[in-house]
């Protein structure tokens, strides 16, 4: 197993669309849940007012993420009506093969960019106990 990997999306709610997308997004939550074993987290935050949402997982290792993006990658389209991706953020080493991936998700959602913050220092305790 590689070293863990983790996945930051910051997005602005469309006006309107909040109710819409907290139901689409925990329809995707329990989506991921149920078909991506390996995943140690997956968390999607509102800001206090409803017009930011935040998208946050933690993988053990670069090949889980590349299954959340195969897996849930179906998922995504019906999302972007709702909202406009400001960033995806990547922590640990991503393949080349991955950082494709995520950049074309981030030009569906509305972003231009992928930014991606290399592993220097550090450790991950994750239980399933």
């Amino acid at each position: 197993m590689g070293d863990p990997i983790a996945y930051l999306d910051t997005s602005d709610v469309r006006a309107g669309k909040l109710e819409e997308l907290k139901a689409a997004m925990a329809e995707l939550a329990a989506f991921v849940e149920q078909n991506e074993p390996r995943i140690f987290s997956y968390c999607v935050c509102f800001s206090e007012d409803g017009s930011i949402m935040s998208v946050l997982h933690f993988h053990p290792d670069v090949a889980s993420l590349e299954l959340h993006m195969k897996v849930a990658g179906p998922k995504f389209p019906p999302v972007a009506p709702l909202i406009k991706l400001r960033t995806i953020e990547i922590f640990g080493r991503p393949t080349e093969d991955l950082v494709k991936q995520l950049r074309a998700k981030a030009q569906l959602l509305g972003a231009e960019s992928v930014i991606v913050r290399d592993l220097h220092a550090g450790f991950a305790r994750f239980s399933r106990g």
